[in-house]
């Protein structure tokens, strides 16, 4: 017999499992969470001090319902858990018209009537004398943009699910689970909680719990790397907006300002694959050198080197694009997971979309374009 029967049992509680057990819990549903790890940590995807937060989406204008969404609940999670989340700072896309960060943004702003300004080189350059865009390059401004943190989101947002009523069982790893008609039985190995519904969220864990089903998923390996600023003002939030430049051979270098940790700076993907358990979580001089090469060719006056850098993991699915579907052969499993690196952002209105799901079947927000159908 289970020791516990439950509404929900989520599995990894990283943001979008801490996200979903939140909305979950607040419609009143009954929770059981687990994470192998203890969340917030360093081991996943979730972490790094800083996350970026833009509305007008390049990867696609069907994202921007979304995103919108999602500023209004972390709003309503500052509120409630009585902590600041986001700052804003204006956000500025850079590339050349015909590519993918300058024509997406456009298009996505155009798309949703977002309030955006078209910068030339010489006026990025003007207002952000930091940033060294190429003379044929442009840049989009949007206002709302802005920098969210990361760790302490998520421990809000589990706070608010276990003030709401969840039962959280952090450092619990799940050895596994069944799906039979009208439940699903997850053990691990102090527990056995029975659910109604279950939502897999393991992040770059989520292939080695989905038991026969092969999805194409890959992770990746990045490294996040901070500089000091010797307090420039240049680099603080009032003067230095959140950027993502792509560079002319496709490589994306995207940064966030100094907001006591130092000016951070990565490169979006173009990292070398690898899995959760056997990453390499040491960052070599080679590899800080190289990237220090890249980074500053674009953003000047930078120190001679970082000093201080974390792996992050980028779980990814073939298009880039998130997975949020049911598992096709085992009823009552919901799949939460693949953000393709940049998911974060999303994670209170995922949260609230897949609560929906999981209660009702049905979801104010559009899905469609996340189901595993599309592969096909």
């Amino acid at each position: 017999m289970p020791d516990q029967q439950v509404d929900l049992a989520i599995v990894g509680l990283g943001a979008m499992g801490a996200a979903i057990a939140w909305q979950a819990a607040v419609r009143g549903l009954s929770v059981a969470g687990f994470d192998a790890l203890e969340p917030p940590h360093t081991h996943g995807s979730t972490h790094g001090h800083s996350r970026i937060i833009r509305e007008a989406y390049f990867e696609h204008p069907q994202y921007v319902p979304l995103v919108q969404r999602a500023y209004a609940l972390w709003a309503e999670l500052e509120a409630s858990a009585e902590t600041r989340l986001f700052e804003a700072c204006g956000g500025l896309m850079i590339g050349r018209r015909g590519r993918t960060v300058v024509d997406g943004t456009l298009r996505a702003a155009f798309e949703h009537r977002l309030p955006v300004q078209t910068w030339a080189a010489d006026d990025v350059r003007a207002r952000v004398p930091v940033l060294a865009p190429d003379p044929d390059m442009v840049g989009v401004f949007e206002p709302r943009a802005g920098v969210l943190a990361p760790e302490r989101a998520v421990g809000a947002m589990l706070d608010q699910a276990r003030q709401a009523g969840a039962g959280l069982f952090v450092s619990e790893r799940v050895r596994g689970w069944t799906s039979e008609p009208g439940h699903v039985d997850v053990r691990s190995a102090s527990r056995h909680v029975r659910a109604r519904r279950l939502v897999l969220a393991a992040g770059p864990w989520l292939a080695s719990i989905l038991g026969d089903l092969v999805l194409p998923l890959t992770v990746e390996r990045v490294v996040q790397y901070w500089y000091p600023t010797a307090g420039d003002d240049r680099f603080t939030p009032a003067r230095f907006p959140v950027f993502l430049l792509e560079a002319p051979d496709g490589r994306m270098l995207y940064g966030l300002p100094d907001q006591g940790r130092g000016l951070k700076l990565a490169e979006h993907h173009g990292g070398s694959p690898t899995t959760a358990d056997a990453v390499d979580r040491q960052v070599s001089n080679a590899e800080r050198a190289t990237f220090h090469a890249f980074a500053s060719r674009w953003v000047r006056d930078l120190p001679a080197g970082p000093a201080d850098a974390s792996v992050c993991l980028y779980t990814n699915m073939p298009d880039g694009d998130f997975l949020l579907d049911w598992h096709p052969s085992a009823p009552g499993v919901f799949l939460c997971s693949a953000c393709s690196g940049h998911g974060f952002k999303f994670a209170p209105a995922i949260g609230e979309a897949v609560a929906a799901m999981v209660a009702t079947g049905t979801s104010s927000h559009d899905l469609r374009p996340f189901r595993l159908g599309r592969l096909a």
